[in-house]
């Protein structure tokens, strides 16, 4: 007999009671992991895996958006008014607008964080302003983001640009969960969750009427020249206006009441109101097309267009749409004033 088997059998001898016994087998589900290769289970365990996948609040979500979008503002905001962040690409973005640096910098920014959620085992889709739709797992929720809202004020060094983002929960503008804005130049945070109020950095939001309650003093416009003579009877019955030319910090500044009412006669995508107006919505405001009529039930997507008209006062929003429905009459009265 080999030495090795009998230094085997000296053993057996020795210790009888000893016997190798196999593993005791758990449950399959328990032990294994979802992606069942052992290289891929070093740091693996249930309660990661079930934290990674479980949904987002609506609080965790806007805590998402402000870090995101102030970090477009610390690294893109020195890019406001250079030559390099406002040079075309030679691309036109999914929303029909040139794209600039500026603009596919910041976006590339947002998506990087945002697949980086995803890859934590979030499942979302995402509408941007420039690359489009993207599905990241799942139709709903979906991030809307506008990662340069202003990009002509930016490539001019106009000090009024946003940073847009907001969650949707179904296709159309109630299903809004919440939104922010971040003001790319002062770094103030502008925000809303539905049911639960909206507040600038963090503060609860609550309009100051600085006016009389039955006079418009600021009207906030958002129209091309050839869009005005639809504004002009709204225009002669206001003290001043004032055209900031990017909805998200128009809209802001609305719900906070700096704006007495807030007027687009030209057709606005309502892509981009998606925050504004759930801030405005959650101060007790009134949000309407310039008709009178209203735009909870449209489709939020980068084709849908409407006029609008809004306030965080609705006495002034009853007063502003009275005057919008006059009749145009002689458009040179306005400039004679």
């Amino acid at each position: 007999m080999r030495r090795s088997s009998l230094t085997l059998q000296f053993f057996r001898d020795a210790y009888p009671g000893r016997r190798r016994t196999r593993p005791v087998q758990l449950p399959q589900a328990i032990v294994r992991p979802p992606w069942g290769r052992r290289r891929d289970v070093v740091n693996w365990s249930p309660t990661v895996t079930a934290q990674r996948s479980r949904r987002l609040s609506n609080q965790e979500w806007l805590a998402t958006f402000e870090r995101v979008a102030l970090k477009v503002r610390e690294v893109v905001g020195p890019l406001l008014g250079t030559q390099a962040g406002g040079a075309e690409i030679g691309t036109t973005g999914a929303g029909g607008d040139r794209t600039l640096e500026i603009d596919r910098h910041a976006e590339n920014l947002v998506l990087s964080e945002l697949r980086a959620l995803a890859a934590g085992g979030q499942r979302f889709s995402v509408l941007s302003e420039e690359i489009g739709l993207i599905d990241l797992g799942a139709e709903y929720p979906r991030v809307v983001l506008d990662p340069v809202d202003g990009s002509p004020n930016a490539q001019r060094g106009l000090p009024v640009v946003g940073v847009m983002l907001s969650l949707l929960e179904g296709p159309t503008v109630s299903d809004v969960a919440l939104g922010t804005t971040v003001d790319m130049t002062t770094g103030d945070r502008w925000s809303a969750i539905r049911g639960a109020g909206a507040f600038r950095d963090g503060r609860p939001l609550r309009p100051i009427r600085a006016g009389a309650a039955n006079r418009i003093d600021v009207l906030g416009l958002h129209a091309l020249p050839v869009d005005l003579p639809r504004a002009w009877p709204l225009l002669r019955s206001v003290a001043t206006f004032r055209q900031l030319y990017c909805m998200s910090l128009s809209l802001a500044y609305s719900a906070a009441g700096s704006i007495d009412v807030f007027c687009s006669s030209r057709r606005a995508r309502i892509f981009d109101l998606t925050a504004g107006l759930l801030m405005i919505r959650e101060v007790g405001g009134i949000v309407t097309d310039l008709d009178g009529a209203p735009i909870h039930q449209l489709a939020v997507d980068l084709e849908t267009r409407t006029t609008l008209l809004c306030s965080a006062y609705p006495g002034l929003h009853r007063l502003a749409l009275e005057h919008a429905q006059k009749p145009v009459g002689n458009t040179e009265t306005l400039l004679d004033r």
